[in-house]
């Protein structure tokens, strides 16, 4: 576990993001976190949590003992891995709680032949700051049954 203190704008805004590649989930916690988002996957708790769990890593911040972030990777373990999801409350975005969690992944994956993931609304200048970039002329394509995240 990595524990970082980030300084905000003032002393009381200070805090303590534990970001984490070995944590333990609790689904109540999970899906309070994908509500926040207005993320559809809430809606199936059985399949997310085993998602989740299947994952060749997860990601978490806390603050204390709240859940604020999550994030997991799909990979095969030597080439390419795919980060499908990165969520962080409403509450702390923009306070470095996603820069912590996917730097850890970054660190983790580091040496990869491609690292991808899909972006959209705010998140592409977040994912840019972070060295992603679109590839080429690819185009993001799905067979999706939903209109959310």
């Amino acid at each position: 576990m990595i524990t970082i203190a980030d300084s905000l704008n003032s002393v009381k805004d200070s805090m303590k993001i534990a970001v984490s590649l070995a944590d333990r989930l609790d689904e109540a916690e999970v899906i309070r976190l994908y509500q926040a988002n207005g993320w559809s996957s809430a809606e199936k708790p059985q399949q997310l949590m085993a998602a989740l769990r299947n994952s060749h890593s997860l990601v978490t911040a806390r603050i204390g003992s709240e859940l604020v972030g999550l994030g997991n990777a799909i990979s095969d373990g030597h080439l390419v891995v795919y980060f499908p999801h990165m969520l962080v409350h409403p509450a702390h975005q923009g306070k470095g709680v996603g820069r912590l969690m996917m730097q850890s992944m970054l660190g983790r994956y580091a040496g990869f032949h491609q690292m991808m993931l899909t972006a959209d609304g705010g998140a592409i200048d977040f994912y840019k700051a972070l060295g992603f970039e679109r590839a080429g002329k690819t185009e993001p394509m799905w067979i999706y049954g939903g209109s959310e995240h």
